[in-house]
């Protein structure tokens, strides 16, 4: 299907020059057809890789594409609409974070449907949000499953006992080690919590405290360069393993913040080749970056 062609497919399209000549310019991609969707997002994605990132036409091109396929979101989102928790906007938000990083991740020579590729990264980052929302904090997949082991298991031993068994029964009864049993019992705190409302309560409320002080106000701030941390650290042997030529471009990209074509006229190559080159190296280290988690 020809530029000229996809500028009259589909909703909301007009036959308008956008921000790049070889793209169709879509005043409401979000009442795109989902059949007219799917052909027009090959062709935005055929011309999202060979754009420079940062630019107006990279940003119009991303930006049409997640709009284009918010259809999607809502196809996954209907799937836990009796989930019982979640409000229905939340879960639309959780999963069009998927969306955008499957939208980040395709690849056109993977010869696959994007609604193929992205459903899965939608539907996962879905499960992920009632996963983790369930619990009042992040607790790992072994201790949830873990307490509700010991909740049955104590509830069973409780009616013979006529009492509330103690760890080492537990344990015998599960088949595990006073200590895993202990660290499910404090695991499951974690399951409720109290308000940050409340007021803070010390020995020395009266002195150290003003009236009011609740227990948000003795909280520290996040640090918002933690992740960066983390991500670096991640990211560090990865680089090890790419070639001298690759670990040049990207330092060219991110550690002195060049443009594409800059980088092209320090290595002698083409923008579009650089592009081709910095996909192919993000790709490589994002994979190892998953392996990781």
């Amino acid at each position: 299907m020809t530029a000229h062609t996809a500028r009259t497919v589909g909703a909301g399209t007009r036959n308008l020059a956008g921000p790049t000549d070889d793209l169709p310019w879509i005043e409401d991609a979000g009442k795109v057809a989902p059949k007219d969707a799917r052909i027009l997002s090959r062709l935005f994605f055929d011309r999202l890789q060979l754009l420079e990132e940062g630019t107006p036409d990279h940003q119009y091109a991303r930006n049409t594409l997640i709009e284009m396929n918010l259809s999607l979101v809502r196809f996954a989102a209907g799937r836990f609409r009796n989930r019982g928790s979640g409000d229905m906007d939340d879960i639309v938000q959780v999963g069009t974070v998927g969306l955008i990083k499957a939208i980040d991740r395709f690849d056109l020579s993977r010869e696959v449907e994007f609604t193929s590729f992205a459903v899965p990264y939608i539907v996962g980052e879905i499960k992920r949000f009632f996963r983790d929302t369930s619990w009042a904090v992040h607790v790992p997949r072994r201790l949830q499953e873990l307490r509700v082991d010991i909740a049955k298991a104590k509830e069973a031993l409780a009616v013979g006992l006529d009492r509330d068994p103690t760890v080492q029964e537990l344990a015998e009864e599960l088949g595990i080690t006073e200590e895993e049993v202990t660290e499910g019992i404090i695991a499951a705190n974690g399951y409720t919590a109290g308000s940050l409302d409340m007021p803070a309560d010390t020995a020395e409320a009266g002195r150290l405290n003003p009236p009011g002080r609740t227990l948000a106000d003795a909280l520290g701030a996040p640090d918002p360069g933690m992740e960066t941390v983390e991500n670096l650290h991640t990211l560090a042997p990865l680089l090890v393993h790419l070639d001298a030529r690759e670990r040049r471009i990207i330092d060219m990209r991110f550690g002195q913040e060049m443009t594409q074509s800059q980088i092209g006229a320090e290595l002698g190559i083409s923008q579009m080749h650089v592009s081709r080159l910095l996909s192919r190296i993000l790709r490589k280290l994002r994979s190892g970056m998953l392996v990781e988690e």
